[in-house]
């Protein structure tokens, strides 16, 4: 399947499309490289390692080495940081990514990247606490608000749902309540909380400096 089609912004540089021309030479024979990219080259916003792949070879080859952590997202507001949360959490290979509320989101953010990325739909947060719990998942929601635990000093577990607020109002009453930790993030300007795709990158990363083998970064 070509997926040239699929090329996003993040996929062209001043005017001119980024990625890997037509493949030189004799073609490979691994079933995981797609005859339309090897033909065609390949723009698509993903590592080098993966170029010519399929887009199914990609996803198995992730899920081989996806983390143990997984990411949850309020979106009672059509929240515009989903695609950026959805896009973040690829970067970083989480397990899921799970939009709790309104269904719809705004893919524009995630650059494409939730081809890649296992995104699951919870019509509410009793539905993902139910999920969190068959999985044996420690819920771990983020805000800033009195109690919370600083994320910079506070060992997140490994197995876990880091759960976050949608822009503006973070985390509902029930989130809150249903997390058996919150912890918050460190700030020292005038604004009360940051944007909520940025807060979701920062607590992907804690998890990846304590949890995550470095050594297999790309």
């Amino acid at each position: 399947m070509n997926e040239q089609a699929g090329v996003g912004p993040t996929e062209w540089e001043f005017g001119e499309p980024v990625g890997v021309g037509p493949w030189p030479g004799e073609w490979p024979t691994d079933e995981r490289y797609d005859p339309d990219l090897l033909a065609g080259g390949d723009r698509r916003n993903v590592v080098d390692a993966y170029r010519y792949w399929r887009r199914e070879a990609v996803v198995a080859d992730l899920d081989r080495r996806r983390h143990d952590f997984h990411v949850a997202i309020e979106n009672f507001g059509h929240d515009h940081n989903i695609g950026t949360v959805v896009r973040t959490a690829n970067a970083f290979a989480a397990r899921a990514v799970h939009i709790v509320g309104r269904r719809r989101w705004n893919r524009r953010g995630a650059m494409v990247t939730d081809r890649y990325q296992h995104v699951a739909h919870h019509p509410d947060v009793a539905s993902l606490l139910a999920f969190a719990a068959a999985e044996d998942l420690v819920v771990v929601g983020v805000d800033n608000t009195p109690g919370a635990a600083p994320v910079e000093t506070t060992e997140l577990p490994r197995r876990c749902v880091l759960l976050f607020g949608q822009e503006g109002p973070g985390l509902t009453d029930p989130a809150r309540a249903g997390a058996t930790l919150v912890v918050s993030i460190a700030q020292f300007g005038s604004t009360r909380s940051i944007n909520a795709g940025v807060a979701a990158g920062i607590v992907m990363h804690a998890w990846v400096r304590q949890h995550a083998d470095l050594g297999r970064a790309w």
